[in-house]
């Protein structure tokens, strides 16, 4: 599994708890105070998993999580939220920036560590996968990439393997609690109102292809990713 990870929080005692934790786990920690020192960590050499603080000096987290998500060098890397914030609107806000896990301070070492390894678990598998077609629709899980025809269409890490299931699960209908054990595995930290987080932000992806109508909903059961129409 992927270990590298990237701590981005102007706080010292919130690095410090997080490297510890980290470090008790085996996994590499870098820190950053702000998105100027994380970014150039980054160029240097790119971590397999951001944890980023809501809020930081001069770009807030909630920014930079959209700037990581537009670049081609970022838009693959995981990231988790963390955020002193606990309203259900900030968390799916939070989600909407492009993060794909969201966790509230003050959180347990133990919970940071399984959150961070449930990420890393579920993005790692698809490099050996072969690519999927659908209707025109082309996903290579080795490259990371896909495309509608000739034309590529950005996905962030979470969308990435939520576009895979559906893909290598076409025509079935999906309750959320399946798409949740598909996607996200057995992790007790995701709730299925995150599912339907997800299912939007990969719809928006897929709208300047006029795919997004693959991604079917069922009502009263879940999903259906189909290239026939409803």
């Amino acid at each position: 599994m992927p270990g590298k990870i990237l701590v981005v929080d102007d706080e010292p005692a919130i690095r410090a708890l997080v490297r510890f934790a980290l470090k008790q786990a085996d996994l590499d920690c870098r820190e950053a105070g702000d998105s100027v020192e994380a970014q150039a960590l980054i160029l240097a050499d790119p971590p397999d998993l951001i944890l980023l603080d809501w809020m930081l000096p001069g770009v807030s987290g909630v920014d930079y999580a959209r700037r990581l998500r537009r670049e081609r060098l970022t838009q693959s890397i995981p990231v988790i939220m963390l955020t002193a914030r606990s309203d259900e609107e900030d968390k799916v806000r939070g989600l909407n920036t492009g993060a794909d896990d969201f966790i509230t301070k003050p959180f347990s070492p133990r919970e940071l560590v399984a959150r961070v390894k449930a990420v890393l678990r579920r993005v790692a598998p698809l490099s050996a996968d072969e690519a999927v077609t659908i209707g025109g629709l082309v996903l290579d899980p080795t490259t990371h990439r896909v495309s509608a025809g000739a034309e590529p269409i950005t996905l962030g890490p979470t969308e990435f393997r939520l576009l895979h299931f559906f893909m290598t699960h076409a025509e079935r209908v999906h309750t959320r609690g399946r798409v949740l054990d598909g996607v996200w595995g057995n992790s007790a930290y995701v709730d299925e109102r995150t599912v339907d987080v997800h299912i939007r932000r990969l719809r928006k992806a897929l709208t300047a292809s006029g795919l997004d109508r693959y991604v079917q909903t069922v009502r009263g059961v879940g999903y259906r990713f189909s290239a026939k129409e409803d």
